[in-house]
């Protein structure tokens, strides 16, 4: 990753689209029954939490990024549990969120209502699906279907601290695309 400006909008890109493949890696861990799971009585189910996320994305591009944001397919028919299409609209919804940014800053535009600088959008999106990632998980621990750190923590938190440089090769990793196509370490198996 190159240093300087250009350099800390790639690497908070490059945060977002890891944000991304850690949010699909967690959906695909989910236990078969895991996308009803809630963390309490009247609270979200999982499936409803991956719904919120989407729609946040999409709402808050084009409330501030108009010209950005996407006509997409809402996750919708909560109770059909098709990990696939929540995965299409998770990735289709990070892609708005991301072209909105790059493109607000590239033509030194301000966002419309709610950020005085198109990262902040970023930034917020990060701390929000970080809490949704936590609800998620303690949901799981809760209806009594825990993931373990060793199952989970290659898919989620390795994703953060992996380097491109690093190699993939022989370690029984296979590659996650983000929304731009990046390729992320997801790892099925600790080598």
């Amino acid at each position: 990753m190159s240093t300087g400006s250009d350099g800390v909008l790639e690497a908070l890109l490059d945060s977002w689209e890891r944000n991304n493949a850690i949010l699909c890696n967690l959906l695909r861990m989910l236990p078969e029954e895991g996308l009803i799971a809630k963390a309490a009585e009247g609270s979200p189910t999982i499936e409803h939490q991956f719904e919120h996320i989407h729609n946040a994305r999409l709402e808050l591009v084009e409330e501030n990024a108009p010209g950005f944001s996407v006509c997409s397919a809402s996750i919708g028919e909560i109770g059909r549990r098709d990990r696939g299409h929540i995965e299409r609209c998770l990735h289709e919804s990070a892609r708005a969120v991301r072209d909105a940014v790059m493109g607000k800053i590239s033509t030194r535009e301000h966002m419309r209502f709610d950020y005085d600088h198109p990262m902040l959008l970023l930034q917020h999106m990060l701390w929000h699906e970080g809490y949704h990632h936590g609800q998620i998980k303690l949901a799981l621990k809760i209806a009594g279907m825990p993931l373990s750190d060793e199952a989970v923590g290659p898919v989620t938190w390795e994703v953060w601290t992996r380097s491109d440089e690093g190699g993939l090769g022989g370690s029984g990793a296979s590659c996650l695309h983000g929304s731009s196509g990046v390729a992320y370490a997801s790892f099925s198996v600790r080598p």
